[in-house]
């Protein structure tokens, strides 16, 4: 099978793959509004017809929510090639405030700018962008080579964007089906422009919140002005054990459980990877990190573990003044975890914290919908990762970096907790894409060598 041949394909071919993908840009498929069933539906059709078109045998398959698309191809040949799994969401996210956009969000386009021609319109980058970068490659290998080198399995996914209600159900009910070697996700981006990254780590999460009650009602400030508790002080107390204000690390015991120091050839990848700190920072509207002083602005973000006060509020929040002492203090908390972290032994470390340093007449009640779920940790040592790091360096024309993330995408983990499976995380977005913002973008580029950087991980997977 000639590699060469596809690539040329590819080339040929990009302006009719960009018709494809503005057909689909069209599609109002905004997965968290009752108002779109319909347009979510019609993706899902449309994501259907194309894989059949490439000898795919897909189906749309139904949710209680919306529908995932399935499809199969190679199955044929038997096992003693890869079986890999391919998953992308054809949902995109909202796209208030519609006054902010600089031209219709389903009405996609090409636009010259700075860096480059962009393809502009709502889920251009997320996720439908890149969801076809891997369809595109998929099709120009089986036009020139007459098959495709492996097993496929494609896993399109309809509420990616409102939470996967439908995610996990689904998945445990068709484990023999979706079960592959290796899940391929394309939803991330490259760590800067023109750096080809594979995600080899994501940060898990922790939700919490309580509320701590000091009288029974909301007190005249003068009447119990002195004596009286104040819930918003204790809270402000609290809060303040939670750090070590000289070296940035949080000071819950135990908090640091299951956290593993960055690897010397990871770290050396990550300096040289063209990530700009001053430029990350000053768009934040800061001089200088302020996380644990010991660690980078990049081992911060994405192999660091994180407590953050999400929401802090208590008394009176209206217009002018309203003298009381309140009754009630709330506090919403989210940990950002890595590593072996264990979410459920968090929680209750920092619910010990918590109510250890509770005072007389203050009582605490925890909020029951707390949610966690670990980091995801890949195993780069793998041969797959070795190959697809190759393949990139080989497209992009400079080293591939393993990066970490500082968000979290859940699929990679379900992957592992349902199926068994690794994942291999390839995006090619970039962080200027406005992802969920008006006038999200996918730069021309990464669409094609998106395209390009597919075949050749397919070639590369396939040889071993």
């Amino acid at each position: 099978m000639s590699l060469a041949s596809v690539l040329t394909r590819i080339d040929a071919d990009l302006p009719v793959a960009m018709d494809r993908l503005m057909e689909l840009l069209r599609i109002q498929s905004i997965s968290t509004d009752p108002a779109f069933k319909e347009s979510c539906d019609q993706a899902a059709d449309w994501l259907v017809r194309d894989l059949q078109a490439i000898g795919v045998e897909a189906e749309k398959r139904p949710t209680p929510g919306h529908p995932m698309v399935v499809g199969h191809i190679g199955q044929d040949l038997g096992d003693s090639v890869p079986h890999l799994l391919f998953y992308g969401h054809y949902d995109v996210q909202p796209v208030d405030p519609l006054e902010l956009w600089n031209t219709p969000p389903f009405e996609p386009r090409l636009e010259d700018t700075p860096n480059g021609k962009v393809i502009r319109g709502r889920g251009s980058s997320d996720d439908k962008g890149q969801l076809m970068t891997f369809v595109e490659a998929c099709r120009a290998w089986k036009a020139v080579n007459g098959s495709l080198p492996c097993r496929i399995t494609y896993f399109f996914e309809g509420e990616e964007e409102s939470g996967s209600p439908s995610l996990v159900p689904f998945m445990k009910d068709h484990v023999t089906e979706l079960k592959a070697d290796i899940a391929l996700i394309c939803d991330t981006s490259m760590v800067s422009r023109g750096v080809p990254s594979i995600a080899s780590q994501l940060r898990g999460m922790l939700k919490d919140e309580f509320t701590l009650t000091g009288p029974r009602i909301d007190l005249h400030s003068g009447h119990y002005g002195g004596p009286g508790l104040n819930p918003l002080r204790e809270m402000a107390r609290i809060i303040d054990s939670f750090y070590d204000a000289e070296t940035g690390r949080v000071a819950v015991e135990g908090f640091y459980e299951g956290v593993a120091e960055v690897p010397a050839d990871q770290l050396r990848q990550w300096q040289g990877c063209g990530f700009d700190e001053q430029d990350y920072l000053s768009n934040a509207g800061y001089t200088q990190a302020h996380g644990e002083q010991a660690y980078s602005t990049l081992e911060q973000q994405w192999a660091r573990p994180t407590l953050e006060i999400n929401g802090l509020w208590g008394g009176y929040n209206g217009a002018g003044s309203k003298t009381v002492i309140p009754s009630k203090a709330h506090c919403k908390i989210t940990c950002r975890l890595v590593g072996h972290m264990d979410p459920d032994a968090l929680r209750d470390r920092i619910r010990a914290h918590v109510e250890a340093r509770l005072g007389p007449d203050l009582s605490i009640e925890w909020d029951n919908d707390s949610e966690g779920s670990p980091a995801s940790v890949m195993d780069i040592t793998r041969p797959e990762f070795s190959s697809a790091r190759t393949a990139l360096s080989n497209e992009w024309g400079r080293e591939a970096v393993f990066t970490g993330m500082g968000g979290s995408i859940p699929i990679a983990g379900f992957f592992k907790s349902i199926l068994g499976m690794e994942s291999m995380l390839v995006g090619f977005a970039n962080e200027d894409d406005a992802i969920h913002s008006p006038n999200e973008k996918y730069d021309v580029e990464s669409f094609h060598k998106g395209i390009r950087s597919w075949a050749r991980i397919l070639d590369a997977l396939t040889k071993g």
